[in-house]
């Protein structure tokens, strides 16, 4: 499964991205975009906008699950009390993509939408809350400013080899 991680601010502007592929299950950890997927989830993600900004009104909680699915694309979603929006692009590899059925298989990949994947995003998103949060109590930062601390990169990326 590969994934496409990114902060978008209180202005829908991007304030970090990452991208990284799962390190379950004998995966090396190396997103397996296509060449034109690479340049198309930037877009799927701020298009996925709208839908979170008409579901954050609907729940009062703060993650929002899959709140899009695009092609073989499923955007999930957590939102910071400041409005902030974490959203995660994860695309199903292609032989759990072609799985009939949940019961198929355990593994994380197999089912997107299936209950242990969702735990384990919600887990991976209250992870890199936790840093956020650590990151933006910098006096040096501003609101709407981009993150480029390699230690909060090195954070992330440590979360999603944990969980994803």
């Amino acid at each position: 499964m590969s994934y496409y991680f990114a902060i978008i601010g209180t202005q829908d502007n991007p304030l970090f991205e990452y991208e990284f592929g799962t390190s379950k299950q004998g995966g090396d950890g190396q997103a397996r975009f296509s060449e034109q997927a690479h340049q198309l989830n930037q877009f799927v993600l701020h298009s996925s906008l709208d839908i979170v900004e008409e579901v954050q009104w609907t729940t009062g909680q703060l993650y929002l699950k899959v709140i899009d699915k695009f092609f073989n694309n499923y955007i999930s979603c957590f939102m910071t009390g400041g409005n902030v929006k974490f959203l995660l692009l994860h695309q199903p590899t292609a032989t759990a993509a072609g799985a009939s059925s949940a019961r198929n298989s355990t593994s994380v990949g197999a089912n997107p939408t299936s209950p242990q994947t969702e735990e384990a995003i919600k887990n991976f998103f209250n992870e890199v809350y936790e840093n956020y949060v650590k990151a933006i109590m910098s006096p040096f930062y501003k609101v709407n400013m981009e993150i480029r601390s390699p230690v909060f990169r090195q954070r992330v990326a440590a979360a999603g080899r944990k969980y994803l």
